[in-house]
């Protein structure tokens, strides 16, 4: 596999509530997520460096949209957020892999800045207990 950029993803798409993907890659202006594992220190005092064994696997997302509350867009998918408490399949597509996992999005926070500009910054957490796998 060779170096590549972040431009020109396949895939960014949510459930909305009723468990529909809808694919909102034009509204996500960027994006951060994380796939980290608890680690468990087991050092003996017997060692004079840290020894450690992985634990639980996990996932988190923030997604930074423009707003548009045209049907089947990113207002669309989220405006249940607040009063819904369903897990929403989030799969992310980017040079032929995919990255597809159960999240539950805790807030839907938009933000009107002094310039004008009309945005949100989407969490989500991982939440079926999948280790998030790449495919």
């Amino acid at each position: 596999m060779a170096k590549e950029s972040g431009l020109g993803w396949t895939t960014c798409s949510v459930d909305n509530s009723a468990g529909t993907a809808k694919a909102i890659k034009n509204d996500v202006t960027s994006l951060q997520f994380a796939t980290p594992r608890g680690v468990q220190d087991v050092t003996g005092i017997d060692k004079s460096a840290y020894e450690r064994i992985l634990l639980l696997a996990d996932f988190s997302i923030t997604l930074n949209c423009v707003f548009n509350d045209a049907t089947d867009q990113m207002f669309d998918v989220f405006k249940t957020v607040p009063s819904t408490s369903v897990p929403r399949t989030t799969t992310l597509t980017v040079s032929g892999q995919t990255l597809a996992n159960e999240v539950l999005y805790t807030d839907f926070p938009v933000n009107r800045a002094d310039g004008g500009e009309l945005t949100a910054a989407i969490p989500g957490v991982l939440a079926d207990g999948v280790v998030p796998t790449w495919s």
